[in-house]
């Protein structure tokens, strides 16, 4: 018999209990979890955080004039998912406030809405995109505040 196919089992005593435990071979382990390499192999990676030099990210946060108001959670939500197919948005996240408490948060804000693009320039010409304009002519009513915060690669 191939040893490297061999199963056995060791007792185990925690105090006066015993427990029968299988230990197997390391190629048997192998084998075992070799049905995870095309699954691992096909994830992307996470291009939100990659960091490109020139990368211009843009960060919004929202105040509905109806606070906690589902269908305007949900209109606005919906106006975001159609404002995420400007061109120039390389990748976008759409948030809302997390049940974190701590002096340093601001949770007063009802939805937040992350946008990464290549450049300054891609995010100048995502200002002034017609879907970004008809955005904010259709979505403006559902909002009291809107607070922006704009951030450049800080690394030499």
């Amino acid at each position: 018999m191939d040893q490297d196919f061999f199963i056995f089992q060791r007792t185990i005593k925690f105090g006066k209990k015993s427990s029968k435990m299988k230990i197997s071979s390391r190629r048997r382990f192998l084998g075992n979890i070799a049905w995870t390499v095309p699954f691992a192999a096909s994830i992307k990676p996470n291009t939100i955080f990659a960091q490109k030099k020139g990368m211009f990210i843009h960060h919004v946060y929202f105040w509905l004039k109806n606070s906690g108001n589902k269908e305007d959670k949900a209109k606005l939500i919906e106006g975001l998912k159609k404002l995420s197919k400007v061109k120039t948005i390389k990748n976008f996240y759409i948030g809302q406030t997390a049940a974190t408490r701590r002096d340093v948060i601001d949770s007063s804000y009802d939805i937040s809405w992350l946008l990464f693009f290549d450049s300054a320039t891609d995010q100048d010409s995502y200002q002034t995109d017609p879907i970004h304009l008809k955005f904010i002519e259709e979505c403006s009513a559902l909002w009291t505040k809107v607070v922006v915060y704009d951030s450049i690669d800080a690394t030499p």
